[in-house]
């Protein structure tokens, strides 16, 4: 089991971890090592176990912080997913575009006034003219 050795608010320490777990190790005295650097420097020398149990009161505060954080974040996700699944589950709204067409019938109906009209057009040029 190796033993890695760290320091914290200026004092240091060996302990022992598992194999391939000395960089996790590391990070987390790190941290711990921030939190009780704020303490020194505030408070001056406390006693070691004043400032290692001071130190983790202030990370645990901050790890409670982010996981109420979190939670509501994955809150949000869930109701965003909800909404999601909902809207691909709905059926498609296509909205429905008339275009006005006129009946073949119409058409040839309208034609053929036409074309009267024309020949009544004509007929009277003619007697006027």
């Amino acid at each position: 089991m190796p033993e890695v050795d760290i320091s914290i608010g200026g004092r240091n320490f060996e302990v022992a971890c598992q194999e391939g777990e000395q960089h996790f190790l590391r990070s987390a005295a790190k941290m711990l090592d921030d939190e009780a650097r704020v303490l020194t420097s505030q408070i001056g020398r406390i006693p070691e176990a004043r400032m290692l149990l001071m130190s983790g009161l202030m990370l645990a505060d901050k790890s409670a912080g982010m996981e109420d954080r979190m939670r509501e974040l994955e809150a949000k996700v869930a109701e965003q997913e909800e909404e999601l699944a909902r809207l691909r589950s709905a059926p498609a709204h296509i909205e429905r575009v008339e275009v006005p067409v006129v009946p073949a019938t119409t058409r040839d109906a309208m034609a053929e006034l036409a074309a009267r009209a024309e020949a009544l057009a004509a007929q009277v040029e003619e007697k006027v003219g």
